[in-house]
This record gives structure tokens, sequence and C-alpha cells, in this order.
């Protein structure tokens, strides 16, 4: 097996361990394999199908690098409170959904307790090999994240800012594993493993959509770097950790010896100690709940589904068409790899659309965007169309798609209309009326009509979609292994088809007639495409 550098530094306080009696050979050995696992895990980052060759939680922590460069438009000035505050919030933000989604199976990890535990192997030492594993992975992750703007702060201001970065940094990775582990014994004890599970997916889909809408952030950094802000405590500021940490750089380079920076500095030493000891007090507890992961036993409330009912009766008559709608959307919404790859793109679709008037609004009054033809960013929701309906192909489960062949199916194009349909209902609607009920009340009621033609194209660009993705495969009947890297060549020519349809609509706009006579050749066209 591979020997890895962290693996060789630890080896250097082999005595440490010893003295804690901890079976040091035997956890290298456990850590050796737990870390060879590691580099086979594709990171949630990545979000795509990647080639299973070479570490890919290295080649992850080159984004990290990338993306620590953020952290650099705070470190030009000398108002610590407020530099170091966001910049520990963004690494604590950046660090902590990472280690939730990517190194959650090291905290939730059962397989110790059923495979190691049944050999002659101390619970100590399984337990000090979970602890200095996660510790491996916090470290590299914290370095590639923070190793280049700590660089440039220890060139900007001096060996004593770097040198207090450093235990700062420290800290801030103590508090970040306790608080993930608090929090999953937490879960753990009110709810079962399979909520667990759904809290996980959730904040790996939180971690995706920060790296599509986080280049925003970096260009809004800078437009705060040189303003003069005065720092005013709060009784609240004591629950912000990233707080606590700015005011210890104040005491320490600007001299400051307000009584409220003190107990902000005081916290952020004491509280990652304090921490500790409680999850040392509640390992015992968190061990023995761990097994409802095992478990998919948990009491389950029955969700409404009058969502689903009430589009089954509007847009579905047939009962075997419904069958599929029903299907489909209970695919949907518990297929978990599923929701990972796709909610990304629902959450640029909520988010892209704003930001166009968000920018906007630095050089024009509400007025003037009120009057303009911003609102035709709307067409950016139309993007989670091909990532939603691509996605359609695929399941973790792909083997049970013989089912298709050994029910008595009398027409195919009848699953594959309720596939879609159930796609537009569960997803796409929904973002549709969220933006839809925004833009009415930023431009009014003169966009009316031009909502009513984004539906009609939007079906009309779904079917196409749904043509080119499923032209000889059944719903739900790909791995998610094999296929995608193929098809992002589609993608994007659809994309291009986007661009097309929304020139077209904004060409429409130029005669007052256009917009309607668009809206009924549409309406022709997705009758002759939803028939077929």
């Amino acid at each position: 097996m591979d020997d890895f550098k962290s693996l060789k530094i630890l080896d250097k306080l082999q005595p440490l361990f010893q003295k804690a009696h901890v079976d040091y050979p035997m956890m290298r050995e456990i850590l050796q394999l737990k870390l060879m696992m590691d580099t086979r895990r594709v990171p949630t980052i990545f979000n795509e199908s990647k080639s299973n060759s070479g570490n890919q939680f290295l080649k992850s922590l080159g984004i990290y690098v990338l993306m620590g460069l953020i952290l650099i438009a705070f470190l030009f000035g000398d108002h610590y409170i407020f530099q170091m505050s966001i910049i520990f919030a963004i690494v604590m933000f950046i660090i902590m959904t990472s280690t939730i989604s990517d190194f959650s199976s090291v905290l939730l990890d059962v397989r110790d307790k059923m495979i190691l535990s049944t050999k002659p192997v101390d619970s100590k030492t399984i337990n000090t090999a979970k602890v200095v594993h996660i510790t491996i992975y916090l470290s590299q992750l914290t370095i590639a994240f923070t190793a280049i703007p700590m660089i440039i702060g220890l060139f900007n201001h001096g060996i004593v800012f770097f040198l207090l970065s450093l235990i700062a940094l420290l800290f801030v990775n103590l508090l970040i594993l306790i608080m993930t582990a608090v929090v999953y014994i937490l879960i753990l004890r009110f709810f079962d493993g399979e909520k667990l599970k759904d809290i996980i997916n959730y904040i790996q889909i939180l971690l995706s959509i920060s790296m599509i809408v986080g280049y925003q952030i970096v260009i809004r950094s800078f437009e705060f770097v040189d303003l003069n802000i005065n720092y005013t405590f709060e009784g609240w500021h004591v629950f912000m950790p990233p707080v606590w940490y700015g005011a210890i750089y104040e005491i320490a380079l600007n001299g400051v010896t307000d009584p409220s920076y003190i107990i902000l500095a005081i916290l952020g030493v004491i509280v990652p100690f304090i921490a500790i000891l409680l999850y040392v007090k509640l390992i015992p507890s968190f061990e023995r709940n761990l097994e409802k992961l095992l478990s998919n036993n948990g009491k389950h409330k029955q969700a409404k589904e009058w969502w689903n009912r009430f589009w089954s009766k509007v847009l579905v008559w047939n009962q075997e068409e419904r069958v599929f709608f029903e299907f489909t959307t209970r695919m949907i919404k518990n297929e978990r790899d599923y929701k990972l790859k796709v909610y990304p793109s629902i959450g640029m679709a909520l988010v892209f659309p704003f930001l166009f008037i968000i920018n906007d609004l630095t050089n024009s009054s509400l007025d003037e965007i009120r009057s303009s033809g911003l609102y035709f960013s709307m067409y950016f929701s139309l993007l989670m169309i091909p990532a939603g309906v691509q996605m359609l192909q695929f399941s973790t489960n792909q083997k049970a798609a013989w089912i298709y062949r050994a029910t008595p199916i009398k027409n195919e194009n009848v699953c594959h209309r309720a596939v879609l349909k159930a796609f537009f209902v569960r997803l796409f609607i929904p973002v549709y009326l969220i933006v839809s009920v925004c833009f009415l009340l930023i431009f009014t009621e003169r966009v009316w009509s031009f909502l009513i033609a984004l539906i009609l194209v939007a079906t009309m660009y779904g079917r196409i979609c749904y043509y080119v993705f499923f032209k000889k495969v059944m719903p739900f009947s790909e791995s998610y292994k094999i296929g995608q890297s193929k098809q992002s060549g589609q993608v994007i020519a659809l994309i291009a088809v986007t661009i097309g349809f929304g020139l077209i609509h904004y060409a429409t706009t130029l005669t007052e007639i256009g917009p309607y006579i668009f809206i009924g050749v549409l309406l022709i066209i997705n009758t002759f495409l939803w028939r077929k």
C-alpha cells in the first residue's frame, strides 16, 4: 500500500501516542487503509463523473487553492476586526461544508465498530485513528485554502500576523470538527439515519451552489477593502465565532484594550476546548446512536402530495401515464444523487436572474430598471432544464430498469411524456413561479405576456432536450458513472438553443403585436410536440 507523507510526519509523534496508551502500529495500519480509500472518493466539488485515475482528493485541493484567492482582497489595511472576521467567516463556511459533504463518512463510519471491534483492537485505538484521520483531512484542506493568502499576509503584516493566523486556524479547525460532530449527535438523538443522510445531501447541494455563485463574492469583495468602517460591539456578537478571531488580531496588532474585544478574544480560545470536553462526554451516546444508520426503520411522516395530485389532474389524463408520472415524482424526490447533481442548477436558476438586476442597481435607479428589458434575465432559469432532463436517464439502482420489460407497457411514449411532465411539475414550475412573482413585483404587470411566452418556450425547450437525451434509453436506466461526459457537447449546444430562443423572443417585443403572435406560434408548436 501507499505510504503517505502525513503518516511519515505522524511517525515522529509516535511517543506521544504511546504515552496515551494507543497501539500506534495498529492505528497506523488503520489510517493507511483509510487514506488509501480517500484517494478513490470523488469530492463533491467536482460534481461530475471523473476519471478514477489518480488521487481525487489531492486534485480537488487545487480547486480550493484557487478559491482561497478570494481571501487576498481582505488582507490590505489594518481594520482587523472587519477584515479577519470576513476571512474567518469564509474559511469556516467552506471548510465546514466541505467536511460535511465529503468527509461525513469518517465521523459516521459504522464499519469500524462492526469489523475492527471483533478483532484484537481496543476502542481507544479505533477512536484515535478516526480523530487523526479527520485531523489530517482538515489540515490539508485548510492549508490548500489559506496558504497563499497567509503568505501574502506574512509579507504585508509581518511574522506576528502569520503566527497568529496559524494558531487561529488551529482553533477554527477544532471548533469546526466539534461543531460538525455535535450537529450529528443532535440529529441522531432526535431523528433516524435516513433524516441525517438527507441533511448531509442538502449541505452537499449548498456547497455546489456556493461554488457556482461564489465568483459574485469575489467581484464584490474588492468594493469593501478600502471602506472606513467603525465597529460597535453588540451582545449578539458573542455568538459569532469569526468575530472572536477578528478581535484577537485587533488586540495583538493594534493594541486595542477595550473589554468587549477581550471578551470576544477569550471566547475564541476557550470555546474550542469546552467543545472538546463536551464531545468527549457525548462520544458514548454518539456511538450508540450511530447504529441508527444501519436501520431504515425510522418513522417518516407522509409528505403532503397535494401539489403533485393537483398537476396530475391538470396535465395527465391517461391512467397508464399517471402511473409513470407518480413514479417519476417519487424518484426525483428520493434519488439523492439526482438531487445532488440537479439542485445546484436549480439554485443557479433562482439566483442568476436577480444577479443582473443587483449589478445594475449600482448604476441605475429602481425606476430605470423597472422600465428596462432586464426581465429577459429570467431566461437564465431555463438553464436548469438541460441538467435536470439529462439526469433523468441515470439512477443509482439502474439495474432495476428490467421492470420496463417485465411490465406490460402498451406505449413507451406515454412513459416518456409522463417523465418530462413530472420534471416540470416537481422542479421547474416551482422555480418559475417564485421568480415570476418577484419579477411581477419589480417590473409590474407589463411583463405578463413575457411570462406566458417564457413558460411556453420552457415546455418546448424541455421537449427538445428530452428528445436529445432519450433517443435510445429509458428513464433511470443508466449508471451515473457512464454517459455524462459524452453528453457535455450536447449540453453546450442546448444552452446555445436557449440563447437563440431569447433573441427571437426579444425581437418579437420590438412591435406591439409581436409578443401575442409569438405566444400563438408557441401554443401551436407545443401542441404538436407534446402530442407526438
